[in-house]
């Protein structure tokens, strides 16, 4: 009976179980650890996002793997989980940032954009019907002169953080973020320590193909892709660039 009473509560998203879950918004929490990790770094001089990726096969093009992508010009979205619903929630926010701009003549604050994407998403976890996103967003950019980072949940919940892990292996990555991380850190520190992170779980190298890194400054304020070029340099400098390399 208990096995057929879950059963019921796996295929209705509006049911609580009896101990108050929602089966659905945790089976997507499982599909964001499945996905590639990301990690985000927040410093005085801006914020740093770098994501990992995977080729399928030799003969796939690396640019085609998006893992970060431009939300507005001063903010930046990395994504873990389902590429595919990601891409959707970053479409979202992308046409929230221009309603902003027509609406109001101004850029689109980081807070508002991120709430504005969870409440979208909570939509999804009380309509029959339909799913849950999932996947979890890493936003990122500088509001009012100030660097912020903020993580988004399949359940719609915001989170701030300092620095955050999200996707697969996120235990150990946020582990050694919590040990190293140093508020006074500069960009290039930032990024230092996010690719640090991210090679822990393969044996302490990463290799650029696949990857994504991207930081927005808070003096211009203003969204930079690194190119692959830029991330194989940085991998080399802290001596994490794998053999093959």
């Amino acid at each position: 009976m208990q096995g057929a009473d879950q059963q019921a509560y796996d295929r209705g998203i509006t049911i609580f179980s009896p101990d108050g879950r929602l089966y659905q918004v945790e089976y997507a929490r499982e599909a964001v650890k499945r996905g590639s990790p990301a990690v985000g770094i927040r410093t005085d001089d801006g914020v740093v996002l770098v994501a990992g990726g995977r080729l399928r096969s030799q003969l796939q093009v690396p640019e085609s793997v998006e893992k970060i992508h431009k939300a507005d010009d001063h903010v930046g979205i990395a994504s873990a989980g389902h590429a595919a619903d990601a891409r959707q929630l970053i479409d979202f926010a992308r046409e929230q940032a221009q309603i902003e701009r027509l609406r109001y003549g101004e850029p689109i604050g980081v807070e508002t954009l991120t709430k504005e994407i969870t409440d979208h998403i909570q939509q999804y976890t009380q309509v029959g019907g339909a799913r849950p996103f999932g996947a979890a967003l890493l936003i990122a950019g500088v509001e009012d002169g100030e660097p912020r980072l903020f993580e988004t949940d399949p359940s719609g919940t915001p989170y701030e953080w300092q620095a955050v892990a999200i996707g697969a292996n996120q235990s150990e990555i946020q582990g050694h973020l919590e040990e190293q991380y140093d508020p006074t850190l500069d960009l290039d520190g930032g990024l230092d320590l996010a690719l640090e992170a991210l090679a822990l779980p393969n044996d302490g190298t990463l290799d650029p193909a696949g990857m994504s890194a991207a930081t927005v400054d808070t003096e211009s304020g203003r969204y930079e892709m690194l190119s692959t070029e830029e991330l194989r340099e940085a991998l080399a400098e802290a001596d994490l660039l794998a053999d093959d390399e």
